[in-house]
Protein backbone atom coordinates (compact mmCIF):
# COMPACT_ATOMS: atom_id res chain seq x y z
CA UNK A 1 0.00 0.00 0.00
CA UNK A 2 1.56 3.17 -0.97
CA UNK A 3 -0.24 5.75 1.38
CA UNK A 4 1.16 3.47 4.27
CA UNK A 5 4.95 3.38 3.34
CA UNK A 6 4.11 7.39 2.47
CA UNK A 7 2.87 7.69 6.03
CA UNK A 8 6.33 5.99 7.25
CA UNK A 9 8.33 8.20 4.90
CA UNK A 10 7.05 10.96 6.92
CA UNK A 11 7.61 9.97 10.17
CA UNK A 12 10.93 9.08 8.63
CA UNK A 13 11.87 12.32 7.68
CA UNK A 14 10.62 14.02 10.75
CA UNK A 15 12.99 12.09 12.80
CA UNK A 16 15.94 11.98 10.77
CA UNK A 17 15.41 16.25 11.09
CA UNK A 18 15.04 16.48 14.56
CA UNK A 19 10.71 18.17 13.74
CA UNK A 20 8.76 18.92 16.23
CA UNK A 21 6.05 16.63 17.22
CA UNK A 22 3.32 19.05 15.96
CA UNK A 23 5.02 19.49 12.44
CA UNK A 24 4.72 15.59 12.14
CA UNK A 25 2.00 15.43 12.95
CA UNK A 26 0.32 18.08 10.73
CA UNK A 27 2.24 16.20 7.85
CA UNK A 28 0.98 13.07 8.85
CA UNK A 29 -2.47 14.88 8.94
CA UNK A 30 -2.47 16.36 5.45
CA UNK A 31 -1.44 13.47 3.79
CA UNK A 32 -4.18 11.21 5.02
CA UNK A 33 -6.62 14.09 4.25
CA UNK A 34 -5.73 14.13 0.82
CA UNK A 35 -5.75 10.00 0.26
CA UNK A 36 -9.39 10.37 1.93
CA UNK A 37 -10.52 12.95 -0.62
CA UNK A 38 -9.12 11.01 -3.24
CA UNK A 39 -10.50 7.66 -2.57
CA UNK A 40 -13.80 9.89 -1.67
CA UNK A 41 -13.87 11.59 -5.07
CA UNK A 42 -12.33 9.23 -7.46
CA UNK A 43 -12.02 5.24 -6.13
CA UNK A 44 -11.44 3.76 -9.01
CA UNK A 45 -8.21 5.88 -10.75
CA UNK A 46 -4.82 4.30 -11.13
CA UNK A 47 -4.18 6.59 -8.27
CA UNK A 48 -6.50 5.37 -5.55
CA UNK A 49 -5.94 2.10 -6.41
CA UNK A 50 -1.32 2.33 -5.35
CA UNK A 51 -2.59 4.18 -2.72
CA UNK A 52 -4.87 1.07 -1.86
CA UNK A 53 -7.62 0.52 0.59
CA UNK A 54 -11.06 2.37 0.36
CA UNK A 55 -11.85 6.06 1.88
CA UNK A 56 -13.87 4.20 4.35
CA UNK A 57 -11.35 2.25 5.53
CA UNK A 58 -9.00 5.07 5.50
CA UNK A 59 -11.36 7.07 7.85
CA UNK A 60 -11.84 4.29 10.26
CA UNK A 61 -7.81 3.95 11.14
CA UNK A 62 -7.32 7.78 11.10
CA UNK A 63 -9.97 7.89 13.74
CA UNK A 64 -8.60 5.01 15.77
CA UNK A 65 -5.67 7.02 15.76
CA UNK A 66 -6.66 9.70 16.44
CA UNK A 67 -8.20 8.13 19.87
CA UNK A 68 -4.94 7.12 20.27
CA UNK A 69 -3.11 10.33 20.11
CA UNK A 70 -5.83 11.75 22.61
CA UNK A 71 -5.61 9.56 25.14
CA UNK A 72 -1.51 9.63 25.37
CA UNK A 73 -2.22 13.40 25.86
CA UNK A 74 -4.76 12.84 28.31
CA UNK A 75 -2.25 11.01 30.39
CA UNK A 76 0.48 13.39 29.75
CA UNK A 77 -1.73 16.06 31.20
CA UNK A 78 -2.55 14.26 34.34
CA UNK A 79 0.58 12.81 35.21
CA UNK A 80 2.34 16.66 34.75
CA UNK A 81 -0.96 18.09 37.03
CA UNK A 82 -0.52 15.10 39.69
CA UNK A 83 3.28 15.46 39.50
CA UNK A 84 2.64 19.49 40.08
CA UNK A 85 0.21 19.15 43.08
CA UNK A 86 2.23 16.61 45.04
CA UNK A 87 4.25 17.38 47.85
CA UNK A 88 8.02 16.22 46.13
CA UNK A 89 9.01 15.14 49.72
CA UNK A 90 11.67 12.62 49.24
CA UNK A 91 13.59 12.42 52.74
CA UNK A 92 17.27 11.83 53.08
CA UNK A 93 18.19 8.60 55.06
CA UNK A 94 18.30 9.19 58.52
CA UNK A 95 21.19 6.53 59.09
CA UNK A 96 23.77 9.29 58.90
CA UNK A 97 25.49 7.41 56.30
CA UNK A 98 25.75 8.70 52.49
CA UNK A 99 25.07 6.10 49.82
CA UNK A 100 27.71 5.40 47.15
CA UNK A 101 24.99 7.29 44.75
CA UNK A 102 25.27 10.76 46.93
CA UNK A 103 28.79 9.79 47.34
CA UNK A 104 29.42 10.27 43.55
CA UNK A 105 26.66 12.90 43.13
CA UNK A 106 28.92 15.68 46.04
CA UNK A 107 32.47 14.44 44.99
CA UNK A 108 33.11 17.76 43.63
CA UNK A 109 32.37 19.32 47.15
CA UNK A 110 33.87 16.25 49.11
CA UNK A 111 37.52 16.98 47.93
CA UNK A 112 37.50 20.44 48.51
CA UNK A 113 39.19 21.20 51.71
CA UNK A 114 36.83 23.61 53.31
CA UNK A 115 33.82 21.04 52.88
CA UNK A 116 34.99 17.50 52.75
CA UNK A 117 32.83 14.72 54.22
CA UNK A 118 31.54 16.82 57.32
CA UNK A 119 30.50 19.71 55.54
CA UNK A 120 28.54 17.75 52.80
CA UNK A 121 26.82 15.99 55.84
CA UNK A 122 26.01 19.37 57.41
CA UNK A 123 24.92 20.00 54.06
CA UNK A 124 22.50 16.80 54.39
CA UNK A 125 20.96 17.66 57.64
CA UNK A 126 20.39 21.70 57.13
CA UNK A 127 16.90 22.91 56.80
CA UNK A 128 16.83 26.25 55.17
CA UNK A 129 13.53 27.87 54.40
CA UNK A 130 13.49 29.75 50.54
CA UNK A 131 11.36 32.59 50.95
CA UNK A 132 9.82 33.45 46.98
CA UNK A 133 10.59 31.57 44.32
CA UNK A 134 11.31 34.35 41.32
CA UNK A 135 13.98 35.35 40.12
CA UNK A 136 16.50 35.05 43.14
CA UNK A 137 14.61 32.19 44.10
CA UNK A 138 14.98 29.95 41.01
CA UNK A 139 18.98 29.89 40.87
CA UNK A 140 18.90 29.66 45.30
CA UNK A 141 16.69 26.01 44.58
CA UNK A 142 18.31 24.58 42.07
CA UNK A 143 21.91 25.69 43.53
CA UNK A 144 21.07 24.38 47.00
CA UNK A 145 19.13 21.12 45.80
CA UNK A 146 22.03 20.38 43.54
CA UNK A 147 24.18 20.96 46.44
CA UNK A 148 22.66 18.52 49.10
CA UNK A 149 20.81 20.50 51.01
CA UNK A 150 18.86 18.33 53.26
CA UNK A 151 15.37 19.60 53.58
CA UNK A 152 14.10 22.78 52.06
CA UNK A 153 11.01 24.48 52.89
CA UNK A 154 9.78 26.71 49.45
CA UNK A 155 7.42 29.93 50.54
CA UNK A 156 5.87 31.83 47.83
CA UNK A 157 1.70 32.37 47.06
CA UNK A 158 2.37 33.41 43.25
CA UNK A 159 1.90 31.47 40.44
CA UNK A 160 3.98 31.24 37.31
CA UNK A 161 3.19 33.45 34.59
CA UNK A 162 4.37 34.01 30.85
CA UNK A 163 6.63 37.42 32.01
CA UNK A 164 8.78 35.48 34.31
CA UNK A 165 10.17 33.31 32.08
CA UNK A 166 12.99 35.82 31.33
CA UNK A 167 14.71 35.34 34.04
CA UNK A 168 12.92 32.55 36.14
CA UNK A 169 14.76 29.86 34.63
CA UNK A 170 13.47 27.19 37.19
CA UNK A 171 10.25 27.33 35.22
CA UNK A 172 8.81 26.19 31.67
CA UNK A 173 6.22 27.68 29.34
CA UNK A 174 4.02 24.86 29.94
CA UNK A 175 3.76 25.56 33.30
CA UNK A 176 1.79 28.48 33.57
CA UNK A 177 -0.63 28.92 35.94
CA UNK A 178 1.03 26.81 38.25
CA UNK A 179 2.07 27.58 41.84
CA UNK A 180 5.12 28.88 41.52
CA UNK A 181 6.11 26.80 45.02
CA UNK A 182 5.01 23.25 42.91
CA UNK A 183 6.61 23.77 39.92
CA UNK A 184 9.89 24.50 41.53
CA UNK A 185 9.77 21.94 44.11
CA UNK A 186 8.95 19.32 40.83
CA UNK A 187 12.40 20.63 39.25
CA UNK A 188 14.36 20.66 42.39
CA UNK A 189 13.23 16.44 42.79
CA UNK A 190 13.93 15.65 39.11
CA UNK A 191 17.78 17.55 39.87
CA UNK A 192 17.76 15.87 43.20
CA UNK A 193 15.45 12.85 44.68
CA UNK A 194 18.09 13.06 47.96
CA UNK A 195 16.71 16.25 49.10
CA UNK A 196 12.85 17.05 50.89
CA UNK A 197 11.51 19.38 49.56
CA UNK A 198 8.28 21.02 50.82
CA UNK A 199 6.27 23.02 49.11
CA UNK A 200 4.29 26.48 51.31
CA UNK A 201 1.83 27.69 48.91
CA UNK A 202 1.36 31.30 51.09
CA UNK A 203 3.75 34.43 51.64
CA UNK A 204 5.65 34.55 54.76
CA UNK A 205 5.19 37.20 57.76
CA UNK A 206 6.69 38.13 60.85
CA UNK A 207 3.29 36.25 62.03
CA UNK A 208 5.33 32.82 60.82
CA UNK A 209 8.07 33.04 63.33
CA UNK A 210 7.65 29.16 64.61
CA UNK A 211 8.01 27.98 60.59
CA UNK A 212 10.80 29.89 60.26
CA UNK A 213 12.51 29.07 64.07
CA UNK A 214 12.47 25.21 62.52
CA UNK A 215 15.07 25.92 60.22
CA UNK A 216 18.79 26.44 60.33
CA UNK A 217 19.03 29.81 57.43
CA UNK A 218 16.32 31.97 55.51
CA UNK A 219 17.02 33.12 52.11
CA UNK A 220 14.83 35.98 51.88
CA UNK A 221 14.52 36.73 47.62
CA UNK A 222 11.38 38.93 47.46
CA UNK A 223 10.79 42.17 45.74
CA UNK A 224 9.34 44.78 47.99
CA UNK A 225 10.61 46.52 51.45
CA UNK A 226 7.22 45.94 53.30
CA UNK A 227 7.89 42.06 52.65
CA UNK A 228 11.51 42.12 53.93
CA UNK A 229 11.15 43.93 56.92
CA UNK A 230 7.74 41.62 58.03
CA UNK A 231 11.03 38.44 57.30
CA UNK A 232 13.44 40.35 58.97
CA UNK A 233 11.36 41.05 62.01
CA UNK A 234 10.87 37.08 62.44
CA UNK A 235 14.43 36.31 61.68
CA UNK A 236 15.17 38.39 64.34
CA UNK A 237 12.52 37.05 66.99
CA UNK A 238 13.46 33.29 66.15
CA UNK A 239 17.33 34.19 66.50
CA UNK A 240 17.65 32.61 62.41
CA UNK A 241 20.24 33.90 60.05
CA UNK A 242 18.76 35.53 57.21
CA UNK A 243 20.38 35.88 53.91
CA UNK A 244 18.81 38.18 51.92
CA UNK A 245 19.13 39.69 48.01
CA UNK A 246 17.61 42.58 46.11
CA UNK A 247 17.97 43.38 42.27
CA UNK A 248 16.78 46.32 40.19
CA UNK A 249 17.88 47.05 36.48
CA UNK A 250 21.47 46.64 36.31
CA UNK A 251 22.37 45.82 40.36
CA UNK A 252 21.96 43.81 43.25
CA UNK A 253 23.28 43.50 46.44
CA UNK A 254 23.57 40.66 48.87
CA UNK A 255 24.08 40.69 52.67
CA UNK A 256 23.51 38.18 55.82
CA UNK A 257 21.50 39.78 58.55
CA UNK A 258 22.19 38.12 62.25
CA UNK A 259 21.69 40.35 64.96
CA UNK A 260 21.78 36.98 67.20
CA UNK A 261 25.73 36.78 66.58
CA UNK A 262 26.84 40.21 66.20
CA UNK A 263 25.46 41.16 62.99
CA UNK A 264 23.44 43.99 61.93
CA UNK A 265 19.67 42.86 60.90
CA UNK A 266 17.70 44.97 57.89
CA UNK A 267 16.68 47.65 60.21
CA UNK A 268 19.87 48.60 60.98
CA UNK A 269 20.57 49.51 57.94
CA UNK A 270 17.03 50.67 56.49
CA UNK A 271 15.26 51.97 59.40
CA UNK A 272 12.28 53.36 57.30
CA UNK A 273 11.02 52.46 54.24
CA UNK A 274 12.09 54.52 50.77
CA UNK A 275 9.86 57.85 49.82
CA UNK A 276 7.81 56.28 46.97
CA UNK A 277 9.32 55.90 43.52
CA UNK A 278 12.84 55.61 45.61
CA UNK A 279 13.17 51.61 45.34
CA UNK A 280 10.41 50.66 43.02
CA UNK A 281 10.04 46.86 42.06
CA UNK A 282 10.99 45.21 39.30
CA UNK A 283 8.08 44.92 37.70
CA UNK A 284 7.85 48.61 37.02
CA UNK A 285 11.67 49.45 37.03
CA UNK A 286 12.55 46.76 35.19
CA UNK A 287 15.20 44.22 35.55
CA UNK A 288 18.01 42.55 33.24
CA UNK A 289 17.79 38.48 32.68
CA UNK A 290 20.74 37.15 33.54
CA UNK A 291 21.26 40.10 36.55
CA UNK A 292 19.24 37.65 39.23
CA UNK A 293 20.72 34.51 38.20
CA UNK A 294 24.23 36.15 39.21
CA UNK A 295 22.85 37.44 42.66
CA UNK A 296 20.62 34.39 43.36
CA UNK A 297 23.72 32.52 42.44
CA UNK A 298 26.09 34.20 45.13
CA UNK A 299 23.05 33.96 47.59
CA UNK A 300 23.36 30.23 47.30
CA UNK A 301 26.98 30.30 47.37
CA UNK A 302 26.74 32.46 50.58
CA UNK A 303 23.99 30.02 52.09
CA UNK A 304 26.26 26.99 51.15
CA UNK A 305 29.32 28.64 53.25
CA UNK A 306 26.90 29.41 56.41
CA UNK A 307 25.96 26.24 56.46
CA UNK A 308 29.16 24.31 56.41
CA UNK A 309 31.88 26.97 57.74
CA UNK A 310 33.76 27.42 54.98
CA UNK A 311 35.59 31.03 54.08
CA UNK A 312 34.39 34.39 55.62
CA UNK A 313 30.52 35.04 54.87
CA UNK A 314 28.76 38.05 54.63
CA UNK A 315 27.82 38.69 58.56
CA UNK A 316 28.58 43.15 58.56
CA UNK A 317 29.31 42.99 55.13
CA UNK A 318 27.14 43.85 51.81
CA UNK A 319 28.37 42.78 48.45
CA UNK A 320 27.11 45.18 45.61
CA UNK A 321 27.29 44.59 42.28
CA UNK A 322 27.02 46.51 39.18
CA UNK A 323 25.93 44.67 36.30
CA UNK A 324 25.91 47.11 33.73
CA UNK A 325 30.39 48.41 34.20
CA UNK A 326 30.76 45.34 35.68
CA UNK A 327 31.93 46.48 38.72
CA UNK A 328 31.37 44.64 42.44
CA UNK A 329 32.53 46.32 45.79
CA UNK A 330 31.84 45.49 49.54
CA UNK A 331 30.84 48.00 51.94
CA UNK A 332 30.42 47.12 55.67
CA UNK A 333 27.56 47.22 57.84
CA UNK A 334 27.12 47.35 61.38
CA UNK A 335 24.31 47.02 64.35
CA UNK A 336 22.61 49.34 65.67
CA UNK A 337 21.85 49.36 69.71
CA UNK A 338 18.96 52.19 68.79
CA UNK A 339 17.69 49.79 66.19
CA UNK A 340 13.82 49.26 66.17
CA UNK A 341 13.83 45.47 65.50
CA UNK A 342 17.56 44.17 67.05
CA UNK A 343 18.12 47.00 69.61
CA UNK A 344 17.38 47.63 72.76
CA UNK A 345 14.33 48.96 71.91
CA UNK A 346 13.12 45.27 70.83
CA UNK A 347 11.08 44.90 67.79
CA UNK A 348 8.00 46.13 66.92
CA UNK A 349 5.09 44.99 64.65
CA UNK A 350 5.61 45.68 60.76
CA UNK A 351 3.33 44.82 57.91
CA UNK A 352 4.83 42.36 55.67
CA UNK A 353 4.17 42.37 51.89
CA UNK A 354 4.75 40.26 48.68
CA UNK A 355 6.05 39.36 45.86
CA UNK A 356 9.09 37.54 44.30
CA UNK A 357 11.73 39.38 42.08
Amino acid sequence: MLGLWLLILLVAVGRVFRLPRRVVVAMLACLWLGIVLLLATAPGSAAAAQIGGSAQQWLVAGAALLLILLYRAGLRLLRSRAEARAPHQVASPDDGMMSDAELDRYARHLVLREIGGPGQMRLRQARVLIVGAGGLGSPVCLYLAAAGVGHITLADDDTVSLSNLQRQVIFRADQRGLLKVDAAASAMADLNAHVSVAPHPHRITEADRDLIAAHDLVIDGTDGFAARAGINVACVAAGVPLIAGAITQWEGQVTLYDPARGGPCMACLFPVAPAAGLAPPCAEAGVIGPLPGVIGSLMALEAIKHLTGAGQGLRGQMMIFDGLYGETRMIRTTARDECAVCGETGAGPLESGRGAA
